[in-house]
């Protein structure tokens, strides 16, 4: 699924937050967005999804326009979001998030692939929410949104906080998930592991897209990263 986006605009009161954020994300593409902390990366997410509304302009899946529409209409037209704080259902075991994620899609993984590609939620499936570990929770988060077999998943800082050793996990994760023809959008701070997964890359800076390139030429060019990234 192709995912179009132009002259996206967002405010937070009389605040303007997003300026004309446009992004062209092709079918089984990986994207990364990246930038500093309030450079307006998660705002631009949950702007796609629907999670708040944009002022103005268009978020196009595959041509047809889903700009405005609620968030669960969006789902059921095939984009998912991990929200950054993960929101899971602390008080339900792993498999009944997975089972409720999978309610009302209209097409779903079965419970076994999810388990194939996170065997450690195999083994904690019986676990409520609160009693799994930081990078647990964050596989669930994964997990829920897969289990609704979307075309395309947005990740918000899905690396944040989490032990090198989770992270290379996660990053297989992704990496198995790309080679399979998934499309996936992913904001993240952990620009190594960000550039090891993506494809292309749009930097954002105060609300603005101020760079785009390959990750090849992003690399190429560290006076780039330097100056909106600090790295």
């Amino acid at each position: 699924m192709k995912l179009t986006v132009e002259g996206l605009n967002r405010h937070y009161g009389p605040a303007h937050i997003l300026f004309d954020i446009g992004l062209d994300v092709g079918d089984g593409e990986v994207v990364a967005l990246l930038g500093r902390n309030g450079a307006g990366k998660s705002t631009t997410l949950k702007s796609l999804m629907g999670v708040v509304t944009p002022r103005t302009g268009s978020v196009k899946l595959d041509g047809v326009e889903v700009a405005g529409r609620p968030s669960h209409d969006i789902a059921k037209a095939g984009m998912q979001l991990v929200h950054e704080e993960r929101r899971i259902f602390g008080s339900l075991d792993v498999e009944e998030n997975l089972v409720l994620a999978g309610l009302n899609a209209p097409s779903r993984w079965p419970l076994e692939r999810i388990y194939t590609m996170f065997p450690r939620l195999r083994e904690r499936r019986k676990s409520r929410g609160t009693d799994l570990s930081g990078g647990e929770q964050q596989m669930l988060a994964i997990a829920r949104a897969l289990i609704r077999a979307p075309k395309i998943v947005l990740l918000d800082e899905p690396f944040e906080g989490l032990a090198p050793v989770i992270v290379h996990r996660l990053l297989d994760v992704c990496r198995e998930l790309a080679e399979a023809g998934q499309t996936i959008v992913i904001v993240e701070q952990n620009i190594a592991a960000t550039l090891a997964l993506a494809d292309r890359v749009y930097i954002i800076n105060n609300g603005h897209i101020v760079h785009e390139g390959t990750k090849e030429q992003i690399k190429a060019q560290p006076e780039v990263l330097h100056r909106y990234l600090g790295v």
